[in-house]
């Protein structure tokens, strides 16, 4: 294994400051792929992630690939996904694999090695990952990530209403399940400089997030700006001092434009500077 010579969180930030915070995902479900007049086949697959590599690769900070989309064709989607994420990484790219995965022991050791050992073909910079079998189960994840250089998103206080049922739910020490993986997260970024590499997934539609505690030292994806009814002018309020630290995730807001290359990038653009206006605010 070789590990890169900076971990993932030093890497973002750089990134982050160089690019602006946007992380773009590159979601080609059926719809989608049918608004672009593209049929939802391989070939529709492979044509709709090249285009949105090609048009965005050298501008945004962050893609973000959800592997459902990819993994619905087979090996031959898988393939497709192979070559999206080596073509955004080379042209330097910062690539989140959102795959949500989460298990135990060997299984768990498994998915982490798909996605966060150098040697595999679909290695990415970054792995979404559930904890709800216990955060412990994520060791093997965030052993390999540390290893590797690499980092995690932890699905910690999600957009979707159904997520509350769990992750606000109380625990015995008075706690609620949110609130107890950020600070997991807190420990895994504890005295990283510039900013650690285990974050957390924090919906940006949730609203006033003041009673939890954001800042654990490490990176804030937050799904929900656009199309999910969320704006840029919204992270300040939501996610107060640990702002500077959120990725904000776009996908619809910016795919809908395709397959016009210009109007892609015009859209990321906007949504970029969007973002920089509120976070200096």
């Amino acid at each position: 294994m070789s590990p890169s010579a900076n971990p993932f969180g030093a890497r973002l930030r750089a990134a982050m400051d160089a690019r602006g915070p946007l992380c773009v995902g590159i979601d080609p479900h059926a719809a989608l792929l049918d608004s672009w007049g593209l049929a939802d086949d391989i070939a529709g697959l492979e044509a709709f992630s090249r285009t949105v590599v090609e048009a965005l690769a050298d501008s945004v900070a962050v893609f973000k690939p959800q592997a459902a989309f990819f993994e619905r064709f087979g090996s031959r989607g898988v393939a497709v996904l192979e070559r999206t994420v080596a073509d955004a990484r080379a042209a330097g790219t910062l690539v989140v694999m959102d795959a949500k995965r989460g298990d135990i022991g060997s299984t768990m050791a498994a998915y982490a090695s798909a996605f966060l050992d150098p040697a595999s073909p679909l290695f990415s910079d970054a792995l979404t990952v559930s904890p709800y079998l216990g955060y412990g189960s994520l060791a093997p994840a965030v052993e390999l990530a540390r290893a590797s250089g690499a980092g995690l998103f932890v699905l910690a206080l999600t957009s979707n209403p159904e997520g509350a049922e769990v992750q606000r739910a109380v625990r015995g020490d008075g706690r609620t399940v949110g609130a107890t993986m950020l600070a997991h997260l807190a420990a895994e970024n504890a005295g990283a400089d510039p900013m650690g590499s285990f974050g957390a997934v924090v919906g940006a539609t949730l609203g006033d997030l003041s009673s939890f505690d954001l800042d654990i030292n490490g990176p804030l994806l937050a799904p929900g700006i656009g199309a999910q009814g969320a704006t840029a002018a919204d992270l300040p309020r939501v996610f107060g001092a640990a702002v500077r630290n959120v990725v904000p995730n776009v996908s619809r807001g910016v795919l809908r434009h395709g397959p016009d290359t210009a109007a892609l990038r015009a859209s990321a653009e906007r949504f970029a500077d969007e973002v920089r206006t509120a976070v200096a605010a």
